[in-house]
């Protein structure tokens, strides 16, 4: 048989093959479908209807609430309500309202393993490529062919490998591993095509780490991101509920054909991107000391428990700037709750932080935290003109340390220099 990448053993698995070929169309079982009130039953209600066909299996079917929660206005109010309302007619088994975004709490309550085919109706579906599953977006016509049937076809992609070699040092993130990729191949440099991440930079992140480099990985314009699966996987999946996993079994030859590039993690400083999109990345030290009015930890690439932990690092003992604004999105309300027990929750709010919802809020433009014209340091993945509401506000993309330690400047700053 000949070698094969991670992901095309991926795709064999799930469309009954012994080996695929990049290039190869293949028809491919649906292990998990996951959408969430923006993405899925206001628009596949009614299109189900107009088939007349219903779930192929509600138990591989995830509807998470967290784009229009908590509802704002008559509009995130009628929402809401059409995603409650048909999931109880529907019986879905698998409900999460109110209690964080999709891409953080799918994984947390054990719905994605090693070996899984999923795909989901947000563009950073790809998060679950982190633990070893092919997982990707898709619009709502893909959506309703999945729901209807099970299947969905795909392309087999080339691979490009993205391994880190060394070790990251302080005050430096998966976030910045991403930062540093994004503004060297530019947010079409994965061609749609199936990135993995690798080396001992990579083996070395925690799983809430992986999944912000995975999640990202649609900043590159990659189909997936991929992290070959190991014990660290097998152990957040097992406190998770997933049980036992395959691990061996999914993983790269090492001989399999990829288009591979080398990075230096060891070297690699925090990274910033400017205004209107993560492409415009640079290096920490190309920035002046640009004024900051809001700083905003939030989203599911910025405020994870990880996340929460490395802000707080920063803001220990310290205050806000005056004239700054930090807000503080928590990803999961798990996540929270774990943060309030070891004191990161006490140590934001000391600094000066105001604590917003489990949910996607300001990262989607949801919820009007963010003024008219104001300069935006973020922990959000994307920073495109009015993606965080306003047209005026001019968003920085960077780590939780950074975005930390530009509250406490009151302008973008190295964060190293406060945690030295």
């Amino acid at each position: 048989m000949p070698s094969q990448t991670l992901a095309q053993k991926l795709l064999a698995a799930a469309s009954g093959r012994a080996s695929v070929a990049p290039g190869d169309i293949v028809t491919c079982q649906v292990d998990l479908a996951m959408f969430h009130d923006s993405s899925g039953p206001r628009r596949l209600k009614p299109m189900l209807e107009a088939l007349g066909t219903g779930i192929w299996d509600r138990d591989k079917v995830v509807l998470v609430m967290d784009h229009y929660v908590p509802e704002a206005d008559d509009e995130s109010r009628k929402i809401v309500r059409i995603a409650r309302d048909w999931a109880a007619e529907q019986r879905l088994p698998h409900v999460y309202d109110s209690v964080g975004i999709c891409h953080v709490v799918v994984p947390e309550r054990g719905h994605i393993r090693p070996g899984m085919l999923c795909v989901g109706g947000d563009s950073h579906s790809p998060t679950g490529g982190a633990f070893g599953a092919y997982m990707f977006g898709v619009g709502s016509t893909e959506m309703l062919g999945v729901v209807a049937s099970g299947e969905i076809w795909i392309q087999v992609p080339h691979t490009l490998m993205m391994q880190w070699d060394g070790a990251l040092g302080p005050g430096v993130t998966a976030k910045d591993m991403m930062l540093h990729m994004i503004g060297r191949f530019g947010m079409n440099g994965g061609r749609y095509q199936a990135v993995e991440f690798c080396g001992s930079a990579v083996r070395a992140l925690s799983m809430q780490e992986r999944m912000t480099l995975s999640n990202m990985s649609a900043e590159i314009g990659s189909q997936v991101g991929l992290v070959a699966p190991d014990g660290k996987t097998a152990a957040y999946l097992q406190a998770a509920g997933a049980g036992e996993v395959e691990l061996d079994r999914w993983q790269s030859d090492a001989d399999a054909p990829a288009e591979r590039y080398r990075f230096d993690a060891t070297s690699l400083p925090p990274h910033v991107a400017a205004p209107h999109s993560p492409a415009n990345s640079r290096p920490i030290a190309d920035y002046p000391a640009i004024p900051m009015q809001v700083a905003y930890i939030g989203a599911c690439t910025g405020a994870k428990l990880e996340d929460l932990r490395a802000a707080a690092q920063v803001l220990k003992n310290r205050r806000i700037a005056p004239g700054v604004a930090l807000m503080v999105a928590p990803a999961s309300a798990r996540d929270q709750q774990q943060a309030e027990r070891e004191g990161v929750m006490a140590v934001l709010a000391q600094a000066g932080a105001s604590v917003l919802p489990n949910s996607c809020g300001a990262c989607s433009g949801y919820g009007g935290s963010i003024p008219e014209g104001v300069n935006v340091i973020a922990t959000t993945a994307r920073n495109f003109q009015g993606r965080m509401g306003p047209r005026t506000a001019q968003v920085y993309l960077a780590s939780p340390y950074t975005v930390a330690a530009a509250a406490v400047a009151g302008h973008i700053v190295d964060p190293r220099e406060m945690l030295a």
